[in-house]
């Protein structure tokens, strides 16, 4: 009897993520025209995003929970698919039970490929699951264009399943920029369907 062959693995370059071709073809050009942005080098880029959970606040005694750290580690994983880094506490603030030396806070940041399929998920699945949702935080940006923004339970990720977590947390959620400020990132954003807040309408 012949033996079955076992299946081929996909050969050539795998598709761009959407939004990155939306950046691309889209919103690149439109930079061009309306700000007078020639130069492709001059155009606001998201470069990375990072998602970042404190857990300092949760330090019983000398340690933060092994359940609290598996939790929010296992999260993090589940959501942008890498493995988060523990950061320690590089000095104590009593007010938040923070001491230096200890893990304080639980980070990952995802690049590339890996960070435009995270952003369409987030903007299409996770935003619109947003508890009483009427919109993101339209002025949360800094000098640089970097927007942050904070989520309270990681339930409104639809990977995460909360009747099987011990620990319910928040994160937050910063979207770096290079060459941008706040006009142009969030025209960037807004191209790429960040569903910021509408400003209300002006009763007559």
């Amino acid at each position: 009897m012949a033996k079955s062959k076992a299946p081929t693995e996909p050969t050539g370059p795998l598709p761009e993520p959407t939004l990155a071709k939306v950046y691309k073809e889209t919103i690149k050009p439109q930079l061009a025209e309306k700000f007078g942005l020639k130069n492709p080098m001059q155009h606001p880029k998201l470069e990375k995003i990072v998602l970042n959970v404190n857990i300092g606040r949760h330090l019983d005694g000398t340690k933060v929970p092994a359940n609290i750290k598996q939790t929010v580690a296992d999260t993090l994983t589940t959501i942008t698919g890498q493995k988060p880094v523990f950061v320690a506490a590089k000095k104590s603030v009593s007010n938040f039970k923070v001491r230096e030396g200890y893990d304080s806070a639980v980070m990952v940041t995802i690049r590339r490929d890996h960070m435009w399929h995270f952003l369409e998920r987030f903007i299409h699945l996770a935003a619109p699951r947003i508890k009483d949702f009427r919109g993101l935080p339209a002025k949360a940006f800094d000098r640089q264009g970097n927007y942050s923004m904070g989520l309270t339970e990681q339930g409104v990720f639809p990977e995460i399943n909360m009747a099987e977590v011990s620990f319910t947390h928040g994160m937050n959620i910063n979207f770096v920029f290079r060459n941008s400020n706040p006009e142009l990132s969030r025209f960037v954003l807004d191209g790429l369907g960040m569903p910021f807040v509408k400003p209300e309408a002006k009763k007559n």
